[in-house]
């Protein structure tokens, strides 16, 4: 016997609400597993369940109390959740924004052993650019100054130790701009180079432009067109202007030829 729509579409929806009423119900059992009546995490909690308890209630928008879990979870040595409380401070997400306090986390990130190609890499590596970069530009109101030095350093633990391509494009700037180094094109033209090879937009631009400045003109523009296409939102600003002197001050020849390399570029992946 066939069954009916009808008869087919309330079977479907019993099963849904059964499947959703089990699953809250194991949520909100979890959930009393983790807090206790004050709201509260429970002292003997284990921080990697913590964790992870924090990351659904994150995902499911209950940022409240992925806040409470991580600052438990962190407070027991999961780095995860130090780093992601530190990008919650950062962006204002779920919390208000608060730079010295996401400085305070991204810091106790920066104090730890890790090693480079460890699963914990990548928190270690974005900590130290964010450090480089509250360092370059300061915290307004609080202890943090601008400080190019310190700057410098934080970039350099991520560049060299860890490869970051954020941390290697900032690296070739200061020394593009000798900014707590010494002035060195050629430093900056090694550091662009690195992250360049690893698809960062904009170490792709600058370095296309210093080709550019010395000679290699098809070349340079050829890389500056390329990288104006895979650009994020924020970086195509700068890059299109970058992009559109240099196109203004060629001849027509090699703009041609230019943007055919950089055809060629985009479709092999090639610099």
């Amino acid at each position: 016997m066939r069954m009916s729509n009808a008869i087919r579409s309330t079977a479907l929806s019993a099963l849904v609400a059964a499947a959703t009423f089990g699953s809250a119900s194991a949520a909100l059992a979890f959930e009393n597993d983790i807090f206790d009546d004050s709201g509260e995490v429970k002292a003997e909690s284990n921080p990697w369940s913590v964790f992870q308890f924090g990351y659904s209630a994150y995902k499911s928008g209950h940022k409240d109390q992925a806040v409470e879990a991580y600052r438990y979870a962190a407070e027991n040595g999961q780095l995860g959740a130090t780093w992601k409380l530190a990008r919650m401070y950062a962006e204002g997400d779920g919390v208000a924004r608060d730079d010295y306090e996401a400085f305070k986390f991204f810091s106790e990130i920066a104090r730890q052993d890790v090693e480079p190609g460890s699963p914990e890499e990548s928190y270690m590596s974005d900590a130290l650019v964010a450090l480089g970069s509250y360092w370059k530009k300061g915290i307004p109101g609080s202890p943090i100054k601008p400080n190019a030095a310190a700057a410098q350093e934080y970039y350099m633990r991520a560049a060299a130790n860890y490869r970051n391509p954020n941390a290697q494009f900032e690296m070739g700037n200061m020394f593009l701009k000798g900014e707590g180094v010494k002035a060195s094109v050629r430093q900056a033209g090694r550091w662009f180079q690195l992250a360049a090879e690893k698809g960062h937009a904009g170490a792709q631009a600058t370095l296309g432009n210093l080709l550019f400045q010395s000679g290699r003109v098809v070349r340079g523009l050829a890389m500056m067109t390329a990288a104006l296409e895979r650009a994020s939102p924020n970086d195509r600003l700068w890059i299109r202007g970058m992009q559109e002197e240099a196109f203004a001050l060629a001849a027509e020849a090699d703009r041609r030829t230019a943007i055919a390399l950089a055809d060629d570029i985009l479709t092999k992946g090639n610099q």
